[in-house]
């Protein structure tokens, strides 16, 4: 009867150290703070596939939205349409700026999915340490940033950027 006592202990700690590691290897977990509502947004240097580089801190004074996705996503190709919609409906929108982090993926291949759809907004490969900071989980996720670069909105999740709703919530940024 001991015995089988001290298999099943043996059986149940390498079951949860098998979980532990599971789970664990090769997640986006970050290694530290995570960017929240209400916090000031980590600044990043990113230069985009066209060969742009952005600056998060140099965009102060303006309304960023800032979605991390990748081609490999079924949801983030549902959502990257509405996403074009509202930039396009924006672009000539001085206090709003619409920048997409790709994670996890080929810049090659991104170019290729933005070329086939005809999207045109900015395409910056993450460098591991931006989608770190923010303490991303998966994709898509997107931060709203205010025009002092405080993080007010965080959507885990697709959405449809141009509904209505959306637009009603993001111009309530945009126009103080």
């Amino acid at each position: 009867m001991q015995m089988k006592t001290i298999v099943l202990i043996a059986l149940l700690i390498g079951g949860a150290f098998l979980v532990f590691v599971m789970t664990d290897s090769g997640s986006m977990k970050p290694s530290g703070g995570m960017a929240a509502v209400g916090s000031q947004a980590p600044d990043f240097r990113l230069q985009d596939l066209k060969g742009k580089v952005w600056t998060l801190s140099e965009l102060k004074g303006k309304v960023v939205l800032l979605h991390f996705w990748a081609t490999w996503c079924s949801t983030c190709e549902q959502e990257n349409p509405t996403l074009q919609n509202l930039m396009q409906a924006e672009r000539d929108n001085p206090q709003f700026v619409v920048l997409s982090i790709l994670v996890r993926d080929d810049a090659d291949g991104a170019r290729a999915y933005m070329a086939k759809r005809g999207f045109d907004f900015p395409v910056l490969p993450d460098d591991k340490k931006t989608s770190m900071q923010y303490g991303l989980t998966g994709v898509p996720e997107t931060f709203l940033i205010d025009r002092n670069g405080i993080i007010r909105d965080k959507v885990i999740g697709p959405n449809t950027w141009d509904s209505p709703a959306v637009r009603a919530a993001l111009s309530k940024f945009i126009k103080n």
